[in-house]
């Protein structure tokens, strides 16, 4: 009965070896290399200074810009870095978007429900429902990781795609 059930869970894996990376994908992100250190561009509806916590939040249609990338959402709050982080120099240290969230670089769109921007190290952190865009064609997953200096994403948690069998993805 035991090697029945081996079979049995392993054939997929013969037929269909690419079945095992369903959890995990590297894909390309951006025709263009991101620069983190460029100046933000923040245009929005409405902005609320919190003076106490250090932080600025954006609601109602907001755009950031950075260079080729661009990322809009309902809400984004920006959090500056304290003193101690930037040896006195300030900055800011990360963006949080929620609601409809979308990311653009080049020719590639991401789009979720969360995505966490870490300016120092250029990575943009996308949750709930994404949905990556690309010439190609589109995946799905919960989690996609894009590294804006290198131009490389990493898509983790029941990551969906359409392969066709005459090349390409849809």
């Amino acid at each position: 009965m035991s090697y029945l059930r081996a079979l049995i869970f392993s054939l997929p894996l013969a037929v269909f070896p690419g079945l095992a990376l369903a959890q995990a994908a590297s894909v390309a992100f951006g025709a263009v290399k991101a620069d983190p250190s460029l100046p933000v561009e923040v245009t929005a509806d409405n902005l609320a200074v919190n003076q106490a916590d250090g932080s600025a939040e954006f609601t109602g249609n907001v755009l950031i810009v950075q260079g080729v990338m661009r990322l809009s959402a309902d809400t984004v709050l920006v959090i500056y870095k304290t003193a101690e982080q930037s040896g006195g120099e300030g900055g800011i240290e990360r963006l949080e978007a929620t609601g409809n969230v979308v990311l653009v670089s080049g020719p590639d769109a991401a789009e979720s429900q969360y995505a966490e921007y870490t300016i120092d190290r250029g990575t943009v952190v996308m949750t709930g429902n994404v949905l990556l865009n690309q010439e190609n064609g589109t995946l799905a997953s919960n989690r996609l990781e894009v590294n804006l200096t290198s131009g490389t994403a990493q898509m983790a948690g029941r990551v969906k795609t359409i392969l066709n069998p005459n090349g390409g993805s849809n």
